[in-house]
């Protein structure tokens, strides 16, 4: 039987650009830490070991290579046929809409669905593709197998790994690393943040003279400035009797900003260059430019760099060679852009913009700044109280002859030291303007630890973290980077400015600098929950400056990052259907480097259930429950005297007239009611689900009540659980089936949730409208007369919002209402469903079921063809397939939008239109209504995939 325990202390960079494997031996404290040549395809047919795996997959077409290209001695599944590795990245720079690049970005994308097959991003749909999981997964997996090869009675899996993030990743991003791990087979691992496995390189390669290097340092900056992410900590050094202590202070909150963004706007110098007569790459060819780029950056980049390079976009079809175009990218334009566009020597008053809009380039959404310094101007304000303590602590022990002016200068306390990682800090250029940067904010220069390995650090860095915990000699203490708060809204009366102002608090559950494993239990918060219904928590998280203790209440602002919502479904028991159990909070910071949440009875605190977060679950807003009006109990006997088990012989006038005795009750008009109100009444009403079928106006009223107090089936904890209550109705359908207003009522209400229905239930409804949609179908005599009283034009309205349905259904769905539109009759909001089936942003779904820009723009051809003045509604189909969403992925092409934009104005269409189609915008209250369909529920924010 083998040995299962651990040979080998492994270390893992699963990075944006790069991955690195480092081992030691677990036996052997004083080996040198070694990089793991990792085993992979170089070219088709060609493997080698190199210390780099590049984090790209190619995925190449039917034929395109042999067995023996792809062979590869690993054993593994040909992925797909997916090539993994060096020649991923050759093969990629050769062909358009292959290349699968930055998964670990797409992992900390706030708002897609981390498990779809969406990469590569904008590529035909005859390219395999695969999610940003699974792409993260497979290097994991490949790093297994090749591992085996080599250490055959060590299996990797058995070994003690550190895999590393970014300081920035939130939980959910974390909890994503974790499963891409368990989805390769690596089960048990930890997770360090890369600026501390930075740091713990830097401390054993100093062993020894850890002291003399850090004798004048108080405040170390990490900056760590990989392919995808800016990654900044501040450590807090104190000298000590035997070597100084070190404590994180502070880390940044995520930023989508590193060397892909250098790349990225070096790709559009070259576009511009291309002569394109004014057109835009398309998404493919873009991605083969940017990995040219990417190739004459880090040349030109280089010492001995050229004076120029040729970077070449390969042309398609036969003529593959022949329309191949070539534009030369200089040394001192790329040092240009790299240094004064992304390090320049800013002022430490200088912040990001917040009003500036991001760029969206393959749907990731980049930082709208691209000032690397001004983001570190940034931060250093946001733990200025912090960094002004350490020197403040250093200051009092020293002679009078110290000023803690040597380090603060103006308004912010600036590090004395530097440690910089990241493959941009290959470049001594960048290297030292970010020296010149510090210093310049500074009365003096900083100190600047050495790192002359920045692509290999972190691997290293996290080896030596196993070692040190193996030891148990940790160097770097701090505990919990992040204070979290518990999401409550509360009235205040002083503020309020009408029913539905509320002001969002949060009550501290684990503060900042709390040590793994020490469990934080909120005694003074308790929880009355019902068994056998799910629960939603809403928890946000602070980075910054702030003195928190468990129990503590603050006011929530933009500085506080929204977490997913966590869930817990708490067991029942049969015989007591509706019982309650009080329960409290325990948080703890978990030893792989996640959040620990359990609930604990109060009435027995060995009785816990797990709270865990729902990833793929997200809320619009930062909201949870508030307090009720006073009156909440009459407004919920109001409903059950209509929808209750005593209110048989109800008045028919009674039953019409609910919704304005509400308004009369609540004291304001319908659209004015709070979300937490209207979800409290959506509980009574669904309680008086089974009374609604006693008259044509009980359901009528019924069906009209629920889908407004449910409106858009999103973005309230709880809502998913809500909506799968309500869809286990649909199949029962209407009771009444001659009554017009009935069926209005109930196409209405699955329209106004539809952001909360599953793919499945989406589709569902579509094949069960698609007859009276079809053209052909709706001519048939048995359809054509049900037509007439099951309300068409809200079936239209309905179909237009089912975003999740696959593309071809949509693409059906459109064709089959501008079909429509070319007869007189049709409706004209029928052009509003078209404008949201081809829309480029949608509302609830993701933005890879967005209709290919080739083919709305077709149909807004036909759209051009109209007279937008007599029909506007016209004009705004176009506007919303038109709308810019910064992604060249899904925008329309510059020609058609400039063809657009003048139809709207010799239309004299509303400016905002115009704008939506001539910049990335976020929309206010108005459009939001008009593109929705109604009001949504005060403070109630969607947001936007992309």
């Amino acid at each position: 039987m083998k040995n299962l325990t651990s040979h080998y202390l492994v270390g893992i960079d699963l990075g944006t650009t790069h991955t690195v494997v480092a081992y030691a031996k677990a036996d052997d404290i004083n080996q040198e830490i070694q990089i793991f040549q990792i085993e992979q395809l170089i070219a088709p047919g060609q493997v080698a070991p190199r210390p780099l795996l590049p984090s790209v997959r190619y995925h190449p077409a039917t034929g395109e290579l042999s067995e023996a290209d792809l062979s590869f001695p690993s054993g593994a599944r040909s992925e797909e046929a997916a090539v993994i590795g060096e020649a991923a990245r050759l093969l990629g720079a050769k062909t358009k809409g292959r290349f699968v690049t930055s998964a670990k970005s797409w992992l900390s994308h706030p708002s897609v669905d981390h498990g779809a097959d969406i990469l590569p991003w904008g590529s035909s749909d005859d390219i395999n593709k695969v999610s940003p999981i699974a792409a993260s997964a497979s290097y994991l997996s490949h790093i297994r197998t090749v591992w085996g090869h080599r250490f055959p009675d060590a299996p990797l899996e058995q070994q003690d790994i550190v895999i590393t993030v970014p300081a920035s990743f939130d939980e959910a991003a974390r909890s994503l690393t974790l499963e891409a791990a368990r989805l390769a087979g690596l089960d048990k691992v930890r997770l360090l943040e890369e600026p501390q496995a930075v740091c713990y390189d830097w401390l054993r390669r100093n062993t020894g003279s850890i002291n003399q290097a850090l004798a004048n340092v108080h405040l170390l900056l990490v900056c760590d400035v990989g392919g995808g992410t800016t990654d900044l900590t501040l450590i807090k050094v104190e000298q000590g009797e035997q070597e100084p202590k070190l404590t994180r202070i502070g880390v940044g909150d995520h930023l989508m900003l590193g060397g892909d963004n250098i790349d990225l706007a070096l790709a559009h110098l070259a576009e511009s260059r291309l002569g394109n007569e004014g057109k835009r790459l398309s998404a493919a060819d873009l991605s083969q430019l940017i990995e040219q780029c990417r190739i004459a950056k880090e040349r030109l980049l280089a010492d001995d760099a050229p004076e120029q390079i040729n970077v070449t976009l390969l042309g398609g079809g036969s003529k593959l060679i022949g329309s191949s175009r070539s534009v030369a990218l200089s040394k001192d334009e790329v040092r240009e852009i790299a240094l004064d566009g992304f390090f320049p020597l800013s002022g430490l008053d200088e912040l990001p913009d917040r009003k500036r809009s991001g760029v969206v380039e393959f749907g990731l959404p980049y930082a709208a700044e691209p000032a690397v310094s001004k983001h570190i101007a940034a931060f250093l304000k946001l733990h200025n109280a912090a960094s002004r303590e350490a020197f403040a602590a250093y200051a009092s022990g020293k002679p009078a002859a110290y000023t803690p002016s040597m380090a603060i200068k103006g308004e912010g306390c600036v590090p004395d030291a530097l440690l910089l990682n990241g493959g941009v800090f290959r470049s001594q250029p960048i290297t030292q303007r970010i020296v010149d940067l510090i210093q310049s904010w500074r009365s003096s220069p900083p100190v600047l630890l050495e790192n002359k390995h920045p692509e290999l650090s972190v691997a290293f860095g996290a080896v030596s973290y196993a070692i040190a915990r193996r030891d148990k000699k940790l160097k770097i203490g701090g505990g919990s980077a992040r204070s979290y708060f518990l999401l409550v809204d509360t009235d205040d009366s002083s503020k309020q400015q009408g029913p539905s102002a509320l002001l969002r608090t949060g009550i501290c559950i684990l503060p900042k600098g709390s040590e793994e494993g020490d469990e934080v239990i909120l005694k003074d918060r308790r929880f009355a929950l019902r068994l056998g219904v799910p629960v939603r928590f809403h928890l946000v998280s602070l980075s910054g400056d702030g003195d928190f203790k468990p129990g503590d209440v603050t006011e929530i602002t933009d500085l506080f990052h929204s977490l997913p919502p966590l869930a817990v479904a708490f067991e029942g028991d049969d015989s007591k259907p509706n019982a309650e159990v009080v329960v409290e909070l325990a948080v703890t910071q978990t030893e792989v480097g996640t959040l620990k949440i359990q609930c604990i009875s109060v009435a027995d605190s060995s009785q816990r259930w797990d709270v865990e977060f729902q990833i793929r679950k997200k809320t619009a807003g930062l909201q949870t429950d508030a307090a009720l009006p006073a009156n909440f109990n009459q407004i919920a006997e109001q409903i059950q005297t209509i929808f209750g088990a005593k209110s048989r012989q109800v008045d028919p006038k009674a039953v019409k007239n609910l919704r304005a005795d509400l308004e009369k009750l609540i004291g304001v008009a319908r659209t004015e009611w709070t979300t937490p109100l209207l979800r409290a009444m959506f509980g009574t009403l669904l309680e008086g689900l089974k009374y609604q079928r006693r008259s044509e106006n009980h359901e009528r009223v019924w069906l009209s009540l629920a889908g407004f107090c449910l409106r858009p089936g999103f973005g309230y904890p709880l809502d998913d659980w809500r909506v799968e209550q309500l869809w286990k109705n649909y199949p029962q359908g209407i009771q009444f089936v001659n009554e017009t207003q009935n069926w209005t009522e109930w196409w209405t209400l699955w329209r106004r949730i539809a952001g909360g229905l599953d793919t499945a239930a989406q589709e569902k409804i579509f094949a069960d409208i698609a007859k009276f949609l079809n053209p052909a179908a709706a001519r048939q005599p048995g359809v054509a007369k049900q037509i007439k009283n099951r309300g068409y034009d809200d079936m239209v309205r309905l179909a237009a919002v089912l975003e999740r349905l696959p593309v071809a259904k949509k693409i059906q769905l459109g064709e089959w209402l501008l079909k429509r539109l070319e007869k007189a009759g049709e409706p004209s909001q029928t052009w509003w469903a078209v404008g949201r089936i081809g829309a480029r942003m949608p509302f609830h779904g993701s933005s890879h079921n967005v209709i290919p820009a080739d083919t709305v723009s077709l149909w807004l051809q036909q759209i051009l063809a109209v007279d937008w003045k007599k029909i506007p509604q016209a004009g705004f189909a176009a506007t919303l397939i038109t709308r810019m969403s910064g992604d060249r992925a899904r925008d329309i092409d510059e020609v058609m939008r400039l063809q657009v934009i003048e139809k709207l104005k010799l239309s004299k269409a509303p400016a905002s239109w115009i704008d939506m189609v001539e910049q990335v915008k976020e929309l206010d209250e108005k459009e939001e209504k008009q593109i929705f369909g109604e009001a949504l529920p005060p403070g109630l924010k969607l947001i936007n995939e992309a």
